[in-house]
C-alpha cells in the first residue's frame, strides 16, 4: 500500500487551487441515470470514489467518459437495476442510484452501502422515505429490493433529523413522482442545493431551494443537461487549516467562501484572521493559537468532515479545547493517531479533550478514514522530524493529489509507492 513521508517544518508559501467538490458529484452522477441522453459535469476531480460510482453506473448500462476533469454519462441504454455488493462495500454513496432507479424504472436490488469505518451511518430514512412514496422494500441476504410498480406516488416526508444522503435520494425519486412531494426537515447543504439546481435544469419542478421544506411537482420525464461542479468547500477546509496550522499566509483560490463560513468563525476565535476577494481567500495565521470548542452540525454550522483536521490544529494551541461530534459520534479514530503524534488527546462520550501542547514530533501513523488521513498529513506538515503515514488510499477517495498540491507550496511531502 502506498505511504505518505512528511519532513514537518517547512514553511508554505504561494496559493492552492481547489478542485469541484467530490461530495456533490456524486449525487449528480447517479442523478444523470433519471434520462436517456448525455449528460455532461464538469470540473470533476480525478478521485477514487468517483471511479467507483463510474463502474457502478457501467455496470447498470450507462456509458461514461471521462477526460481531464470533463465527465460525460449516457443513461440511453440502462438495463440492469442493481448494484452489487462488491462495487457498493467500497463506497457508501452507492445507494445514491436507489432513487433514480425507482424513479424511471421503477425497481433496483441495492446491496447495503459501505465505505469508511466511522461508525453507524444507518440507510433507515431512506428506505422509509422511498415505502412513504409508495416502493415495496425488502431485505434479502444483504441487499435491498425495492419496487414500485406504477411508478411512485407524491407524498410528504418528515425526517426525524437532517440527513444529506436520504435528502438527496428522495429528491431523485420524487422528481419523476406522480403528484406533489414534500420534504421536511431537508438538508441544506451546499451540495443539496447543487443537486436541486441540475435536476431544475434537467426540467424538474422543486421548490424550496436552501430551506429545510422542499415541495416536488413530479413530472413525466427529464431531460439531460450539463453543469460545473462546485468548489469542494471541504478540500478548500482542509487548505486553509493546513496554512493556520503552519503558520503560513497561504492563498485558497477556487474556493467559495460563503461555504466556509463556520470554519472562518472557529479560526478566527484561534487568532486568524482572513482576506477574502471573490472565490480567493487568504489565511493570515495566528501566532499564539487560541483554543476553541467545535460542536459538528448539519450546515451552515460545523461540518463533520473538517472535524478530524481541525482537531490536529488545535493540538497546538495554547490551551484546552473540547470536539463533541454530533453527527457520526465514533468518528475519533484519529484521535490515537495524533497521540502517537505527541498530541494530548482523549475522547469520552462523542467528545475529545484536547490539551494543547508546544511541539508535535514526526512518527509513523496510520490513515483509518479519508478525513483522518487528511487530519495526519495536517499533522505531519508542522510535526518535528519525519511522518510516514500508511494506508494513504483513505485520502486518495477524496482528494485529488493533494501531496502535489502541498508540495507545489513548499511541503516536504512524497508518495511511496509500495
Amino acid at each position: 500500500m502506498d505511504s505518505f513521508i512528511i519532513n514537518g517544518g517547512k514553511q508554505l508559501k504561494g496559493e492552492i487551487k481547489v478542485s469541484g467538490a467530490k461530495n456533490a458529484v456524486l449525487p449528480l452522477m447517479a442523478a444523470a441515470l433519471l434520462s436517456p441522453g448525455e449528460s455532461i459535469i464538469e470540473n470533476v476531480p480525478n478521485l477514487i470514489d468517483l471511479k467507483t460510482m463510474s463502474h457502478l453506473l457501467r455496470v447498470i448500462g450507462a456509458r461514461i467518459e471521462y477526460n481531464e476533469g470533463r465527465l460525460s454519462i449516457d443513461a440511453s441504454n440502462c438495463n440492469c437495476f442493481e448494484a452489487p455488493y462488491d462495487l457498493v462495500s467500497k463506497m457508501r454513496a452507492s445507494i445514491y442510484v436507489l432513487g433514480p432507479l425507482l424513479g424511471r424504472f421503477h425497481q433496483a436490488t441495492v446491496s447495503f452501502p459501505g465505505g469508511c469505518a466511522i461508525g453507524s451511518r444507518p440507510v433507515d430514512l431512506h428506505l422509509t422515505g422511498f415505502e412513504k412514496l409508495g416502493a415495496k422494500i425488502e431485505i434479502k441476504h444483504g441487499n435491498i429490493i425495492a419496487e414500485c410498480k406504477g411508478g411512485l406516488k407524491g407524498a410528504e416526508i418528515v425526517f426525524p433529523f437532517v440527513s444529506v444522503g436520504a435528502t438527496a435520494n428522495l429528491l431523485m425519486g420524487a422528481v419523476l413522482a406522480e403528484g406533489i412531494t414534500t420534504i421536511k426537515n431537508a438538508a441544506l447543504e451546499p451540495e443539496i442545493t447543487h443537486l436541486i439546481d441540475f435536476l431544475n435544469a434537467m426540467g424538474a419542478k422543486i421548490e424550496g431551494k436552501n430551506t429545510n421544506t422542499l415541495v416536488i411537482q413530479g413530472v413525466k420525464e427529464l431531460k439531460p443537461t450539463k453543469i460545473k461542479v462546485i468548489a469542494d468547500r471541504i478540500e478548500a477546509g482542509t487548505f486553509v487549516i493546513a496554512a493556520a496550522i503552519t503558520k503560513s499566509p497561504l492563498k485558497i483560490v477556487n474556493c467559495n467562501p460563503e461555504h466556509l463560513q463556520a470554519l472562518f468563525t472557529k479560526l478566527e476565535q484561534a487568532g486568524c484572521h482572513f482576506r477574502i476577494e471573490g472565490d480567493t481567500v487568504l489565511v493570515l495565521p495566528a501566532e499564539v493559537i487560541k483554543p476553541v470548542d467545535v460542536v459538528t452540525e448539519p450546515f451552515p454550522s460545523f461540518p463533520t468532515d473538517l472535524q478530524a483536521q481541525f482537531m490536529a490544529y488545535m493540538t497546538l494551541a495554547d490551551g484546552v479545547s473540547h470536539i463533541t461530534e454530533t453527527i457520526y459520534p465514533d468518528r475519533f479514530l484519529h484521535a490515537a493517531e495524533l497521540n502517537r503524534l505527541n498530541a494530548d488527546i482523549s475522547v469520552k462520550n462523542g467528545t475529545a479533550t484536547v490539551s494543547g501542547v508546544k511541539n508535535l514530533s514526526g512518527a509513523k501513523v496510520m490513515a483509518t478514514d479519508l478525513r483522518a488521513s487528511a487530519a495526519l498529513v495536517l499533522a505531519g506538515l508542522v510535526a518535528e522530524g519525519q511522518t510516514t503515514i500508511s494506508r494513504i488510499y483513505h485520502i486518495d477517495r477524496g482528494y485529488d493529489k493533494i501531496e502535489e498540491k502541498l508540495s507545489n507550496v513548499g511541503a516536504d511531502i512524497q508518495r511511496i509507492i509500495m
